[in-house]
Formats: C-alpha cells, structure tokens, sequence
C-alpha cells in the first residue's frame, strides 16, 4: 500500500512552468497523478508539461493568467473537459514587484498584489470545490512563504499577501472540512529559484542568509515537491488547516 500513490487524481498547479511550482507538478506526475501545468506563458508550460510525458507521465499545458477570473474559470472548464474533475489544486503562482518599506507601497500595486497573490486563491478553490464536495474527498495546497509569518523590510508586502493566504486557508479548511476537503499552506524558506534571485544572487546577503540557516544553505525547488506530495495524498489525509515551514531552519534560531 503505497500512501503517496496519486494514480487516477487529476492536479493543477499554477505557476508550474519553472521553479517550486515545476517540481511539485514533476512530483505529482512521478506518483501518477494527471497533470495540469498552468502559468501566462504557453510555450513554457508547453515545455514542462512535454518533459513530463517524455518520462511517462501525464500531462497537459493550459496557460492562463491568475489576476485574470475569466481565464481562471477557463482554466478548471479545460481541464474538466481533459480529464474530469480536479482532486488536487496547488495555488503556486504569485507576484513580488514591490521590493522596500511599506511606506512608499502604492494602493494599484497593493491591490494588483492582493488580487494575484490572495483573491486568485480563492477563485480557484472556489471553482473546484464542488468536484472535490461531490468525490468527498479533496486537496488544496497554497504556497505562502515564511515571509507570511515575520516582518521584513525588504518583502514586506509580499509577506502580507502570504499571511492573508494563511489565514485564507485556515477558514477553508474550517468551511470545507465536512465533505472531506483538506486544506493547507507550505511556507517555504529561501529557495533557489529565478522568483527569488534578487533574494540572494548577491554573494554577500547569500552568505548571510546561509548563515542564518540551521543548514547552512538555501533550499531546492524538489524540497518542497515532496511536502506538497505528502499534503496531497493519503500520507497527510489527517492534515488540515496546517501550515508546514520549510525553511532549513532559518525559523527556529
């Protein structure tokens, strides 16, 4: 009996064409899972997904911009035409243009990083909830981040996006949880990523950040793949309303 088996589940991911969001959708093809790979661009989703089918696994690209609700309604109308109902959704992408002190935040990129960040969340958890009430059973994964859960003078409006994500799920899993829907946050550390570069392609705030860390480095995108498995399949059909930190430590010193 194997907890992590996926077969015959249906899974988007947004934001899955690189990074965190990749491997997640790599990972969940890996245990059998079908596979929607989404973000705005089609040709890397088409690429993923491809690289996906090339080592078996099942998959398809369906691009779709999150801050867009139309193209998010389009997004689960596909995939429901491919393959049925979603059993998975993983809520990866999201957006960081502000970098500095909340106090030169302007309200039309506030509200830009509201809706891509939070509101787009909820449409789609909205949207595939009842496939999920009608089977029972259901996973939704959001990607917070440990900003979500300290302060910063650098991410500061990115972290409150994470924390409303936080909050975001722990109502859903309280709402849902009767017809058998789980729902949880990863918050993943610093993480080798293109979306996180300007985070630590400087050598010196990479040493820091290194330093800072129980582990002494920054973690992989495939790190995260297998917390987001767990949440997703029976091994974690207990868990809900949960936040898992992934961080290398860097939370515990």
């Amino acid at each position: 009996m194997n907890l992590f088996d996926l077969s015959g589940k249906v899974a988007i991911v947004t934001g899955s064409s690189r990074g965190i969001g990749r491997a997640i959708a790599e990972g969940f093809a890996e245990a059998g899972a079908r596979v929607v790979i989404s973000a705005r661009n089609e040709a890397p989703c088409e690429e993923a997904a491809a690289a996906i089918r090339a080592k078996g696994g099942e998959a398809i690209a369906i691009p779709a911009r999150i801050s867009d609700k139309a193209q998010m309604e389009s997004l689960v109308t596909k995939t429901r035409e491919k393959w049925g109902g979603v059993d998975i959704l993983v809520c990866n992408a999201a957006i960081n243009p502000h970098y500095g002190p909340l106090e030169d935040l302007t309200d039309q990129v506030f509200e830009r990083m509201m809706t891509n960040n939070v509101l787009s969340n909820l449409w789609l958890s909205k949207l595939v909830v009842a496939d999920m009430k009608a089977k029972r059973e259901g996973s939704i994964i959001f990607i917070s981040s440990t900003g979500g859960l300290k302060s910063s003078k650098v991410i500061a409006m990115y972290g409150v996006t994470k924390a409303a994500d936080i909050a975001l799920c722990r109502s859903l899993a309280a709402e849902w949880g009767p017809h058998g829907i789980r729902v949880n946050c990863i918050a993943p550390g610093l993480i080798v990523t293109d979306f996180a570069r300007a985070l630590y392609e400087d050598p010196e705030r990479r040493a820091r950040r290194e330093a800072q860390t129980v582990l002494g480095r920054l973690g992989q995108p495939e790190e995260i793949a297998g917390a987001a498995l767990l949440l997703a399949s029976r091994a974690g059909s207990y868990i809900t309303g949960h936040t898992l930190v992934i961080d290398g430590g860097t939370m515990i010193v």
